[in-house]
């Protein structure tokens, strides 16, 4: 195995393990956040659009991309974690303050996010397909493993996130709200404020990952998340909502994807493609029901309304 297959893992991972990291956040807490997908490509999107908006333009009206400030992406990804927070406050706001059904506002807030961003794509860059080329982040790193900013923070989010859930107050309370949100009330925990920020930290993570997809290619693509929020939920199950179980599982998905390119001629193409998902199938068939999920997700608390 080379270090640069060993590179090209680490890239496909680094958004897996920021929306599972989320995920795990959000799950931990008792809310399912199916909206991970939804919260990754409106993010992308934000990131895109922001960054196009700063950029320095010419006499003629172009965008120039190469003489863009350093900081102009930064403010991209500003805006790329906002966005993220935004999104999972209305999930937040539906599930936490109304009481819907936390599945289904996943859902909805997916669709959503696909057609407010294909719309958006179309007024700002007048294409409902892609964006135009923006500035990128820099690169850091030596030879093979040189990655953005943003794809280093994902390595770092694993140990951060474990540190903050196994060796913090706010997520033991965190935690516990996941188990029993009636028994943390009593000691005067409040479940819904606490969901509430499990959402928006969440939604930061979730937001990131999908600033890294679009700061790898320096543009927004429709649709660009490409299941990925739900690979990273699998993620979560299989990896039974420990942070390293879900890092581990993201490793795992991510080298079934770079799998494809030295399986193409080997077996038919279309199955060399569907390998990301198939395992995804596989892996929720075979561990779902082995994993305990906290005991109180999914559940609404009547006192948060």
């Amino acid at each position: 195995m080379t270090p640069e297959f060993i590179a090209g893992i680490l890239t496909v991972a680094a958004p897996l393990l920021l929306a599972a990291m989320g995920g795990v956040v959000s799950e931990r807490s008792g809310v399912v956040n199916i909206a991970l997908e939804g919260t990754m490509l409106a993010s992308a999107f934000a990131f895109t659009a922001v960054t196009h908006a700063f950029e320095p333009v010419g006499p003629d009206g172009r965008h120039l991309v190469d003489a863009a400030g350093a900081w102009v992406p930064f403010a991209g990804v500003a805006a790329g974690l906002a966005c993220g927070v935004l999104v999972s406050l209305l999930h937040a706001l539906v599930c936490i303050r109304v009481g819907a059904n936390q599945v289904v506002s996943g859902i909805a807030i997916n669709i959503l996010a696909v057609g407010a961003t294909q719309f958006a794509c179309t007024l700002v860059f007048e294409s409902s397909s892609n964006s135009a080329r923006v500035a990128s982040l820099p690169r850091w790193g030596l030879g093979a493993f040189t990655f953005t900013p943003a794809a280093w923070a994902s390595f770092v989010a694993v140990p951060v996130v474990t540190l903050l859930l196994f060796r913090t107050v706010f997520g033991l309370r965190l935690r516990a709200v996941g188990e029993n949100p009636d028994a943390a009330e009593t000691l005067g925990v409040r479940p819904g404020a606490i969901r509430t920020a499990a959402l928006a930290l969440s939604g930061a993570l979730a937001g990131l990952g999908g600033v890294v997809l679009a700061a790898d290619v320096s543009q927004f693509v429709q649709n660009m998340t490409a299941g990925r929020g739900y690979i990273a939920l699998a993620a979560v199950i299989f990896g039974k909502w420990n942070p390293w179980g879900a890092a581990a599982a993201c490793l795992l998905f991510a080298a079934a994807e770079k799998a494809q390119v030295p399986l193409q001629g080997k077996i038919p193409p279309q199955l060399a493609q569907s390998l990301p998902y198939l395992l995804t199938i596989l892996v929720l068939a075979g561990f779902v029901g082995r994993a305990r999920a906290p005991a109180a997700l999914g559940k609404p608390h009547e006192s948060s309304r």
